[in-house]
């Protein structure tokens, strides 16, 4: 029966209102889905259907001044499986079993990789020979895939590493110079767009779009690959033998500022890089430009040049050396204890006299001295290019805890930290004739489309060619004669100066022992290279000309004969010829 016909009415009214709320509902569904929502599940299907890879460009090499490979990029690839790609368990197996020698991997875990649920694609192996990935792709196996990479390779191993530094996984330069310069060598990614099919292979013939990638950029460095391996050797050579903490040796070129070569210890290993271990990361770093240090007898050379420019001294003036002088409320001694009595400014050289430092700062005045100070670029970075540049620290006449005292200890190198590249730069200017220049590490950078040369760069004239030729006599006499004797090479004129320097801690001076450091250059008649030579904390003996010295002549030998420069006796009789 129908019921009343109330009753009949009432239910196809509750029916009617259930479909037309239902209708309603399923409208509005529609319109969030199709309007509201569209974009979102359009790129989903696009995502499903459609394929985006980055192509990496290739990353430019790293050369040495003379050609030689430093760093480069070779084509790896990165061997990706799909889960549940295979059509059957028999084909996953047949996969599985065909990709294991090419991947060096047991079968059972490529195989476990193709039947795991899931449907993200899984890494099976990264950074595969070209060879082998390439094998592989032209297999077409279902499921999987295979995505070009690059690796850096160094094939020098650990030559210059705190100067070159490394790259990350993603081929982004991350220390050294691949990061300072990860711009120029990095190049542009390009892009590939292709359909793909359910199991996220292309779709042989659909739609399949690139844009090239642009590649980076060459790099040739000032830096020679003999030099470099020379300062190494000796570097390491010398830290065994003298038990030392670590130390850095530089050599430039005076005229131009290119640096030849740069070591420092302690360092690390290029060719077995863990990131994830944190008590490497101090190992990174270019010591040679971020660590400071008091140069100690090194920096009589900057205030003898500033006395001689200022005409206040030459080099036979003469004063008192009588082991000490009290003044400022401190005492001041030379630095063996010795009273040297009445001496020219050549022997302070070459007794490397305290006093006498002391007396000549006196001489010049605090407004004078802090002014070639700054002059020959200390207090600020030598704008070499690097990352990390430390500028060093001066404390002067304006600075907040600045004493008298410190005209005069600042004089020989105490109370003044510096690095050893502003100190090998400052050195390099006596050397040249009087010119600052900016030390440089990069030669030029040659991309596909261009070249572009780094030229030398003069700061500016920190003292005149006069003061340069009689500085660099005297400096000569320190070698032949003074307290630098141990770095003399035979037939050859050459010029330097010892420094040792005791290690600042706080309130004073540690007693466990100190930097051993010479800087030298010649030859005197057409100085070709300067060398610096500082030596960490050596155990056996504490004395820069017993250390460092000996290091600078065995480095300065070899490159006389590398630059087939000849003796001077030679090089007189070539002249008058």
């Amino acid at each position: 029966m129908l019921g009343p016909p109330e009753k009949r009415s009432w239910r196809l009214a509750a029916l009617a209102l259930v479909l037309c709320g239902s209708t309603i509902a399923l409208i509005l569904r529609l319109a969030q889905l199709q309007i509201a929502q569209y974009e979102e599940y359009r790129q989903q299907a696009q995502d499903e259907h459609w394929s985006r890879q980055s192509i990496l460009a290739h990353r430019g090499r790293i050369k040495d001044a003379t050609g030689y490979t430093l760093a480069s990029t070779i084509t790896v690839y990165d061997v990706f499986v799909h889960p549940n790609a295979s059509p059957s368990p028999k084909s996953a197996t047949n996969t599985a079993r065909t990709l294991a020698p090419l991947l060096d991997m047991p079968a059972e875990e490529i195989l476990g990789a193709l039947s795991k649920p899931g449907e993200e694609a899984i890494l099976v192996k990264a950074g595969v020979c070209y060879d082998s990935g390439k094998k592989i792709a032209e297999l077409r196996l279902p499921g999987v895939q295979c995505v070009e990479a690059s690796k850096r390779l160094y094939p020098e191993g650990n030559l210059g590493a705190p100067l070159l530094g490394f790259v990350g996984k993603d081929n982004w330069g991350l220390t050294g110079i691949e990061a300072d310069f990860n711009q120029e060598l990095a190049g542009v990614a390009g892009t590939l767009v292709f359909e793909q099919d359910s199991t996220g292979m292309p779709i042989p013939l659909g739609f399949r779009q690139m844009t090239p990638p642009k590649d980076g950029a060459d790099l040739v460095l000032t830096i020679q690959r003999y030099i470099q391996t020379l300062v190494e050797r000796e570097l390491d050579k010398a830290i065994k033998k003298h038990k030392a903490s670590g130390g850095t040796i530089i050599v430039m070129e005076p005229k131009t500022g290119a640096i030849l070569g740069m070591a420092s210890q302690p360092t690390f290993d290029l060719t077995k890089l863990d990131l994830r271990d944190s008590a490497d990361m101090e190992l990174y770093r270019n010591r040679a430009i971020t660590d400071m240090y008091e140069p100690g007898s090194i920096f009589k050379i900057v205030t003898l040049s500033a006395a001689l420019e200022e005409k206040k001294v030459n080099p036979q003036t003469t004063y008192q050396c009588n082991g000490r002088v009290y003044k400022y409320g401190a005492t001041i001694s030379t630095w063996n204890y010795a009273a040297h009595g009445q001496e020219t400014i050549t022997d302070l050289l070459k007794n490397s006299c305290n006093v006498g430092a002391a007396w000549v700062a006196d001489l010049l005045g605090k407004e004078k001295l802090y002014e070639y100070i700054k002059r020959f670029g200390f207090g600020q970075p030598t704008s070499i290019g690097l990352e990390g540049e430390s500028g060093g620290k001066v404390r002067t006449p304006t600075d907040e805890g600045w004493t008298p005292i410190d005209l005069l200890t600042n004089a020989f190198g105490q109370g003044i930290s510096v690095t050893p590249m502003q100190m090998i730069t400052a050195v390099s200017a006596v050397a040249n004739g009087g010119l600052l220049m900016r030390p440089y590490v990069v030669k030029e950078a040659i991309s596909p489309k261009e070249r572009h040369v780094f030229e030398p760069v003069v700061v500016r004239r920190v003292i005149s060619v006069e003061t340069s030729r009689t500085m660099t006599d005297m400096l000569r006499q320190v070698v032949e004669e003074g307290g630098g004797k141990l770095a003399e090479v035979p037939g050859y004129h050459l010029a330097g100066k010892t420094g040792t320097a005791d290690i600042p801690q706080a309130g004073g001076y540690t007693s466990k022992g100190t930097i051993a450091g010479f800087v030298g250059y010649g030859p005197v008649e057409d100085p070709r290279f300067a060398i610096l030579v500082k030596i960490d904390q050596p155990k056996d003996t504490p004395w820069a000309g017993e250390v460092a010295a000996p290091i600078f002549k065995s480095i300065a030998q070899q490159l006389l004969t590398y630059m087939k420069i000849p003796p001077a006796s030679a090089a007189v009789a070539q002249q008058r010829n």
